[in-house]
């Protein structure tokens, strides 16, 4: 391995983006690929440490930086579009027949190269992509752990939940009855769910002890700033570093 990142971002805004974070040592050293996923092969992976698929402008690098994931650790990361998934972004939701859902073509990179682990995120609305990516991994070995997390518990002021998710091929305990990775509720404070399960199990802010106000808006992008929808694009796709770091965090923890 040559200890650099691979970064798959198909939008040439964002991935310029990437290049810049990239050479300001903002997120891991790496290559930017505007390919397609649909175009990647799995000898194009050979090499790289870390790959991060719809890469976005690298929340997933800062995240793992910031969660004591350092940078020569093997991890791949991807964050599958959720506009056929999402009743925000789609009121006539095609699901699993949208072209854009790309988790089969993401989990076909999976199965073939087998990365040392993988981390996740959906809109929280789609228990049945996470079920069907659960069922995906689990079939080829992998323990897998989910949890919904808000972006108000690292106190943004916004809600923002989404689905994180870890799937590790080397966790045979939890592999043993099909049983989930307990990826630590415990740890971030939150009650754990019955059951084992984190499947459909929503924290809001009270859950979490802060009481944050919500509301919407993204400032510094007044009208006529360059490249202002381009950002909106990219901040819209974005995941909080900040609560992904949370969730890697806490499967450092349950791992060690």
């Amino acid at each position: 391995m040559n200890g650099r990142a691979y970064y798959n971002e198909i939008d040439p805004f964002a991935a310029q983006w990437l290049r810049n974070l990239i050479a300001a040592g903002h997120i891991a050293p790496g290559d930017v690929d505007e390919r397609s996923v649909v175009d990647v092969r799995p000898s194009d992976l050979s090499g790289f440490t870390q790959c991060h698929f719809f890469a976005g402008i690298g929340g997933w690098s800062l995240a793992l930086r910031l969660g004591g994931w350092p940078d020569d650790q093997p991890v791949w990361t991807g964050s599958c579009p959720c506009q056929p998934h999402s009743a925000a972004a789609n009121e006539r939701k095609r699901g699993f027949d949208d072209p854009r859902d790309l988790w089969p073509v993401w989990f076909r990179l999976i199965r073939s190269v087998r990365p040392d682990a993988v981390f996740g995120e959906q809109v929280d609305d789609s228990a049945a992509w996470i079920d069907r990516t659960a069922a995906d991994l689990e079939q080829e070995g992998f323990a897998f752990g989910a949890v919904d997390l808000p972006a108000c518990a690292v106190d943004a002021p916004h809600e923002r939940m989404r689905t994180f998710f870890v799937a590790d091929p080397h966790s045979a305990g939890c592999r043993k009855q099909g049983r989930s990775i307990a990826v630590g509720a415990q740890h971030m404070g939150l009650e754990r769910p019955s059951g084992g399960s984190f499947f459909g199990h929503h924290v809001t802010a009270g859950e979490l002890g802060r009481h944050r106000r919500i509301g919407p808006g993204v400032r510094l992008l007044a009208h006529g700033v360059p490249g202002r929808v381009g950002r909106l694009r990219a901040y819209g796709n974005a995941i909080v570093p900040q609560v992904a770091a949370a969730f890697i965090r806490a499967y450092l923890d349950a791992r060690a």
